[in-house]
């Protein structure tokens, strides 16, 4: 990194430094009746979810990556007065928490420590958890038949995907706008992490600047966002991620003179193509590991620069297969490897996030371990596949790549 910017600069390039979020409290209030709600498909045993996701960061720091905890880092966060404001003035107020009870939540919060009070921000506060001294000698109308406990705070399990609220694209970041309410509240803590914590302060572009902004229809999640090299950035557009947010992402990406192109394809809107890396990730500077169906049926748009053009960006249409739209962008010849276990068992290993893995270095990728053909094939085209346990892991449907936001990454062009 001595030479080049901090940032992300392909898909596959030597991963240096990586942020995950170990699963915890915000799994634990998953039930039968909230998982759907909160974007999961059934309860995790949470015990066994902590040490499959412990072998996953062990097996990227064997490797030398530099593996930071989100939590780990909301934690130094909130040990500076003017980040715990900037977060507790936006999610403990009126609106949030009612009139006459915010302000004794609040001086409650204001004096916990940075790491409880962290846990609470992403693990969620139930009511009865709360001393009904807090509120003095008023009475709470959270401890009247308080054998109905309510959430004060809705937890956020689906940060254990942290390739999603944040992408680091070449030598910025966007702030993503969520689809799923369940998730908005993921990503003013990650605003308050890149603008306060030590770590960051360097020099980066913000590509997209979400918070306390009304941005219509502008949802992108960063499970959509592949900076590949060449200056050419992949994006889906399936059920999370919209137009809008594409094309103010690649003006801004433009202005700065750090990519040169965008490359958008249009998805099917469903669950079990959510987003471009769960039918489409890179394992080294020529292998893609894809699921077939869906990325054969793409419709794929450039955006470019061109200042003749309303707004400074050009859109065309690309003919041809999405595969072979990035092969002759990149002038690399691209070769897709697949699962060959049948259509249903294609279908299943897709589901099971198959096509979802992470590359820490070209030619080494993590994958679940239960996606038998994709890895055999992965395999038999040279590619090194380092297993992971995925019984619990994926039940929110995210693999290696999902619970993954790289923030310095090597070129590989």
């Amino acid at each position: 990194m001595s030479d080049q910017k901090h940032g992300v600069y392909s898909e596959v390039g030597t991963l240096r430094r990586v942020m995950v979020c170990r699963p915890g409290r915000a799994h634990e209030h998953l039930t039968p009746s909230n998982c759907h709600d909160l974007l999961f498909d059934d309860v995790l045993d949470v015990p066994k979810a902590q040490r499959d996701h412990e072998v996953f960061v062990n097996l990227m720091r064997e490797r030398d990556i530099d593996v930071l905890e989100l939590r780990d880092l909301l934690a130094d966060v909130l040990d500076i007065p003017e980040a715990r404001s900037f977060i507790l003035d936006r999610r403990v107020n009126h609106a949030t928490m009612g009139v006459g009870v915010a302000e004794d939540l609040r001086a409650w919060m204001d004096e916990m420590p940075s790491a409880e009070l962290g846990e609470l921000l992403i693990g969620g506060l139930v009511s009865d958890e709360v001393p009904a001294d807090v509120f003095g000698t008023c009475i709470s109308p959270f401890h009247v038949n308080s054998d109905d406990p309510e959430l004060l705070i809705a937890p956020l399990p689906n940060t254990l995907f942290t390739r999603d609220n944040s992408a680091w694209i070449y030598d910025g970041v966007e702030l993503s706008r969520m689809f799923w309410g369940a998730r908005r509240r993921e990503v003013l803590l990650l605003t308050a992490i890149y603008r306060y914590h030590p770590l960051f302060k360097y020099d980066y572009n913000v590509w997209l600047d979400t918070v306390d902004k009304d941005m219509g229809h502008t949802f992108i999640e960063g499970g959509d966002i592949m900076p590949i090299g060449k200056g050419i950035v992949l994006v889906g557009m399936g059920e999370r991620s919209t137009f809008q947010a594409v094309s103010q992402i690649a003006k801004s990406l433009f202005d700065a003179g750090s990519a040169e192109r965008v490359i958008a394809a249009r998805m099917p809107k469903e669950r079990a193509a959510m987003h471009l890396d769960t039918v489409f990730t890179m394992c080294s500077e020529e292998v893609v590991n894809i699921y077939d169906p869906v990325v054969r049926a793409m419709d794929t748009f450039s955006l470019r620069p061109d200042e003749t053009e309303r707004g400074g960006i050009k859109v065309t249409y690309d003919e041809g297969y999405f595969v072979d739209v990035v092969s002759d962008a990149l002038g690399v010849k691209l070769n897709p490897v697949q699962s060959t276990a049948g259509r249903y068992g294609a279908e299943c290993e897709q589901w099971n996030d198959g096509n979802n893995v992470v590359a820490l270095s070209p030619g080494v990728v993590v994958a679940y371990d239960r996606n038998y053909s994709i890895n055999a094939n992965l395999r038999a085209a040279g590619i090194e596949v380092l297993e992971i346990p995925s019984s619990e892991l994926g039940r929110g449907r995210g693999g290696g790549h999902c619970m993954t936001c790289p923030i310095d990454r090597d070129p590989v062009y």
